[in-house]
């Protein structure tokens, strides 16, 4: 995929994407099922997070999920045996660059939180855009770091999100590409893109949100680098503990916290390929 996965293939990080998938599965997936039938391609498809919302949302789409952790296949098959038997989904170990498939062998592209990892994301766009028929489409969803903010504002809690942002600009990703995914897909031959900010707000009127997103999902993924972080001299064992607490206070009573994903659905033009 041309970059390793900053987060890391921990028990710790499989909980995180799931909690972050369930608690925002209906500001993501929103808008966004198929008819049965419908031959749709999951690129990225990690530990099958997305995946369950994908077949839950559309019972009775042909699924075909892809990713390059054989690890993460085996967790999403039993994730997906599990709260969704009843689904039809191809499971293929390989990369996005050499995918076997034939061009124009699907109706939908869905694609979520994996451009951020990749050194080229719009060249693997453009890849990706010959497997989809003339007049289907793709769905394009990633997040982006600089739209965190919080109160307390705190400059401690800030490096810690900052450090994130470089260590994975240093693997290869890129941790701001939501800002940036109406021109990757424009500029990789996409027709008619339409994008939207998708913002998580969490305050203590907001329990489900302050629980599953700023604690489980956004602090546990700045948690999940602290060794590499640490190990690279980027912070010390004290500026990360300061940061880790004031970003706590966020999820507290007083606390608030904000994020914002950006999602774009684009068309495959005619003649395609």
């Amino acid at each position: 995929m041309g970059t390793d996965y900053v987060h890391g293939y921990t028990t710790d990080e499989t909980r995180r994407l799931a909690d972050q998938a369930q608690t925002l599965a209906g500001l993501l997936h929103a808008g966004t099922t198929y008819p049965a039938g419908a031959r749709v391609l999951e690129v990225g498809c990690g530990v099958g997070a997305q995946t369950v919302q994908l077949v839950t949302a559309s019972p009775g789409i042909r699924l075909v999920s892809v990713d390059l952790s054989e690890d993460s296949l085996a967790q999403a098959k039993a994730r997906v045996a599990a709260a969704a038997p009843y689904a039809e989904v191809e499971w293929h170990h390989g990369d996005l660059r050499e995918l076997p498939f034939e061009d124009g062998s699907f109706d939908h592209l869905f694609v979520c939180f994996v451009l951020e990892h990749l050194a080229d994301p719009e060249g693997v766009l453009r890849q990706l855009r010959r497997l989809v028929r003339p007049g289907g489409d793709i769905t394009v969803i990633e997040g982006d770091h600089g739209s965190a903010f919080h109160h307390p504002r705190s400059t401690a809690a800030q490096s810690l999100i900052d450090c994130l942002t470089d260590l994975q600009a240093e693997a290869g990703g890129d941790a701001l590409i939501g800002r940036r995914v109406q021109p990757l897909l424009q500029a990789a031959g996409y027709h008619g893109v339409r994008t939207r900010p998708c913002t998580v707000y969490a305050d203590e009127t907001l329990p489900h949100l302050v629980d599953g997103f700023t604690r489980k999902t956004f602090i546990a993924m700045v948690e999940s680098v602290r060794e590499r972080a640490l190990a690279a001299g980027l912070r010390t064992p004290e500026e990360w503990r300061q940061g880790i607490r004031d970003l706590e206070r966020a999820a507290e009573p007083g606390g608030t916290f904000h994020y914002t994903f950006f999602k774009a659905v684009a068309l495959i033009p005619e003649g395609a390929g």
